[in-house]
């Protein structure tokens, strides 16, 4: 079955996803069965994405799994094919250490490198959809950028994954075999849902400060970020939404009156933690996360009008960028991160992303500057300056 499924979506064996957070990893092998329908309706059960996923459970009991898991990735855009798999074996166990973050591995020598849209046509699109905000009911739009890389051999994407554990310890780390050969890597800031029986934690980031060496300028960047009426602007944005959609769902629903800081070793970010306990237990993280994304941190508000124009301006398809990655169980448990801080790397290229909330305040070259200090996350994992 494996080399039939191997064939057909001519998917790389080496190895399994894996996925840690929170002090723990979950290493898949092998693949049951691929699941590449889109995840747009996959809130609603007996249909869609939530029909084939409980379909592919109950053939994974049926074939000796007690508790059968999907992990895998999802588009940014629902109506794309996910990117998802019920493993043939799985195991957790506790992360293992991070190593002192020292010099990173090495790499092939870097060939040459583009950045598209390059940084005239980004300030262009983030002026565009400025004059947008004035002129229709958008208020935010996150607009992004690519760096692709090429080196002289195929970049080792374990050592990848090992720099980026060690320079971000407390980040969501995923590695996930895509169907085209490539792997998703990357080491992500932002929780989307965490649900644990009928409990629920959202972590969402808006607003960004990059961090500076010297630690008295690191503490003036982020004291300057709380302050910013910008950054705090942006920030409401995401929470009000996301805070219309858990409400109805929530008996206990608590959202911290304003953001905190949090911190990874690139940027600086507003940060709201949000715990809640579900009305209907019975509903998944799958279908939690379906009905969230996409928040207006990675999309803007309001959700459609902020997609249109993010599909006007932006030069390229997103793909998986600014989806989600991550796992849910057959019991509904599960999490799932949002995909940023984060590369495709496919042979002797890595494509690496970027995106920065756009509002009507925003400066182009300070969200240029932006973009470019969070590419440095995973670009100082490869040994590169940003």
């Amino acid at each position: 079955m494996l080399e039939s499924l191997a064939l057909k979506h001519n998917i790389n064996f080496k190895f399994g996803a894996l996925f840690a957070s929170n002090g723990r990893e979950l290493l898949s092998s092998g693949i049951h069965e691929w699941i590449s329908v889109p995840a747009r309706g996959g809130q609603d059960r007996g249909q869609g994405l939530h029909a084939a996923v409980e379909a592919a459970f109950e053939r994974a009991r049926r074939a000796g799994q007690a508790n059968p898991i999907l992990i895998g990735a999802i588009p940014f855009d629902v109506r794309e094919p996910s990117c998802l798999y019920v493993p043939a074996g799985y195991e957790w166990r506790e992360q293992a250490p991070a190593e002192a973050a020292g010099e990173p591995p090495g790499v092939p020598d870097l060939l040459d490198q583009r950045s598209l849209p390059d940084e005239d046509g980004f300030k262009k699109a983030v002026e565009h959809a400025i004059v947008n905000f004035r002129h229709s009911d958008v208020r935010k739009a996150v607009l992004s950028v690519v760096r692709e890389l090429r080196f002289a051999g195929s970049m080792d994407v374990g050592r990848l994954l090992a720099s980026l554990r060690a320079q971000n310890s407390q980040g969501y780390l995923f590695r996930i075999p895509l169907p085209d050969e490539g792997e998703l890597v990357g080491v992500s800031p932002e929780l989307l849902i965490r649900k644990e029986g009928g409990r629920i934690v959202s972590n969402p980031l808006a607003g960004s400060a990059k961090r500076q060496p010297d630690p008295q300028a690191d503490r003036a960047a982020a004291e300057q970020l709380e302050r910013s009426q910008k950054d705090q602007y942006e920030h409401r944005l995401v929470i009000e939404n996301i805070r219309s959609i858990l409400a109805p769902l929530c008996g206990e629903l608590h959202i911290p009156d304003g953001p905190s800081l949090m911190n990874t070793a690139a940027m600086w970010h507003l940060s709201t933690p949000i715990e809640g306990v579900l009305n209907d237990p019975a509903m998944t993280a799958l279908q939690l996360a379906c009905i969230i994304h996409p928040t207006p941190a990675v999309c803007g508000f309001p959700t459609e009008s902020a997609h249109k124009l993010i599909r006007y301006v932006e030069p390229f398809e997103r793909g998986l960028f600014t989806g989600l990655v991550g796992w849910c169980d057959a019991q509904g448990n599960g999490e799932w991160a949002i995909t940023i801080r984060c590369g495709i790397a496919r042979r002797d290229t890595l494509r690496l992303f970027a995106g920065a909330g756009i509002v009507e305040a925003s400066n182009p070259a300070s969200e240029w500057e932006e973009v470019q200090a969070k590419l440095g996350t995973m670009l100082s994992a490869c040994g590169l300056a940003a």
